[in-house]
């Protein structure tokens, strides 16, 4: 088969490594790529969000199968244009990507169909907004409804840092029209999990679970960012409570999406809080998370391929995947300054010394070749130093080994992902 897959991040490296592994795959494309990304595929200049350029180079170059990787195009309708071009495609439509396209459209489906979740509102100006929060006191979430790159979520531990976040969303717009509208939502307490589910419109295969470190600081302080580090599969999400997942969350919510003509195929990604009274939604992607993808794909034993295909044909039903019994850990490396603002095209040394660690594997994220050779990094997250390990610890301590051997003096990581697992469980939650 001749593959395209759409994105040139952490998540779309992992999708290439995994996908150039497959014997069915002849030829693989990837638009635009990244640096580590042209090790397993073509990389063609042609941006995610640049649709029409997309679909005449599938249509031109004779594609397959599409792969779309970023949630951007799949909300602006990349997945339809490329079916209606005849081109097998895995990803939902535009329609059933407001899942996570607008927080507001999946808060609703939600208390249409009884899946549980947050209680929320949703405001478009700001002084019944700060009303509410004042009547309802702080902790309390304020969350752009559209998307905003994962950075659009303000857990407010007091009023006054929500009523600034209302002037930042509402008033500065500094989401644009992402925050022209928002949702306040109830503060959930427990440990948050990453559940992965393969879904083809009618059925759903449950994937390993992750956990996802948010916050850019160590202890989980500080801005939201898109994902500092992942580890999978999170305790958390033991076997009992996976079902309960499936049962109470995943299956009503692909039944719902049916019955609201917009049926899902793809991958659903559940941000979950696992609290005292069981799992409870907190927001939906559409597409895998990014680092928990990298995570995935290295415990992953089964051609991921045709699991893809199969999502997209329909054929879940008889579909089964097998993954590693170890634990792998995902570390975020990521230029000084994210997620504020920072400098691009400083130089990375030494990855080729971290790759030829045993069970590590770098994936690139913001990452392009210099014209003589250098490793340069290209945006805020840029790297994901991946490991596998037979408990958490172990994994942890192998890719932290690994990060210490890249050379990168403007870039920084957290130096605790995992810790929920290897020290004290539970802490402060993002939310997110």
């Amino acid at each position: 088969m001749r593959i395209l897959v759409v994105g040139s991040g952490g998540r779309e490296h992992a999708l290439c490594w995994a996908i150039a592994a497959s014997p069915l795959c002849d030829k693989l494309y990837c638009a635009p790529g990244n640096a580590g990304i042209a090790a397993e595929a073509e990389c063609v200049p042609i941006k995610a969000d640049e649709i029409d350029k997309l679909v005449a180079f599938a249509r031109d170059n004779r594609i397959d199968f599409v792969v779309v990787g970023p949630e951007a195009p799949l909300v602006a309708g990349l997945a339809d244009r490329l079916r209606a071009a005849g081109i097998k495609t895995f990803g939902p439509s535009a329609k059933a990507a407001a899942l996570e396209g607008s927080k507001s459209f999946t808060k609703e489906l939600c208390a249409k169909y009884k899946i549980p979740t947050a209680a929320f509102k949703r405001f478009t100006e700001a002084a019944p907004a700060k009303a509410y929060v004042r009547a309802q006191g702080a902790p309390i979430v304020i969350k752009a409804d559209g998307l905003a790159a994962g950075k659009g979520v303000v857990v407010a531990q007091s009023v006054a840092e929500a009523e600034a976040a209302i002037d930042m969303m509402l008033t500065a717009r500094e989401f644009g029209t992402a925050g022209a509208e928002i949702v306040i939502e109830e503060f959930l307490e427990g440990e948050e999990a990453s559940f992965f589910a393969l879904v083809d419109g009618k059925t759903a295969l449950p994937l390993a679970s992750a956990q996802d470190h948010k916050t850019v600081g160590e202890g989980d302080t500080g801005p939201n960012t898109g994902g500092m580090g992942a580890y999978s599969p999170a305790p958390v999400v033991t076997e009992a409570m996976a079902a309960q997942v499936m049962k109470t969350i995943i299956l009503p919510t692909v039944a719902a999406m049916e019955a609201e003509g917009r049926p899902f195929t793809g991958v659903l990604f559940a941000g979950l809080m696992i609290g005292p009274k069981g799992p409870r939604l907190i927001e939906y992607n559409v597409r895998f998370g990014d680092p928990e993808c990298q995570a995935l794909c290295l415990r992953l034993v089964s051609d991921l391929l045709p699991a893809l295909i199969a999502a997209a044909d329909g054929m879940l039903a008889k579909f089964h995947l097998r993954w590693k019994a170890e634990t792998s850990l995902t570390v975020v490396m990521a230029a000084k300054g994210y997620p504020g603002p920072y400098k691009k095209g400083t130089e990375i040394k030494g990855l080729d010394r971290a790759a030829q660690m045993r069970d590590v594997v770098v994936f690139h994220a913001g990452t392009e070749r210099a014209a003589d050779g250098r490793i340069l990094a290209n945006g805020g997250r840029v790297l994901g130093v991946s490991a596998l390990g037979s408990s958490v610890a172990e994994a942890q301590a192998r890719a932290y080994a690994a990060v210490d051997q890249i050379d990168w003096p403007e870039g920084f990581c957290r130096r605790d992902i995992g810790w929920r697992a290897v020290g004290a469980r539970g802490g402060g939650p993002s939310q997110s």
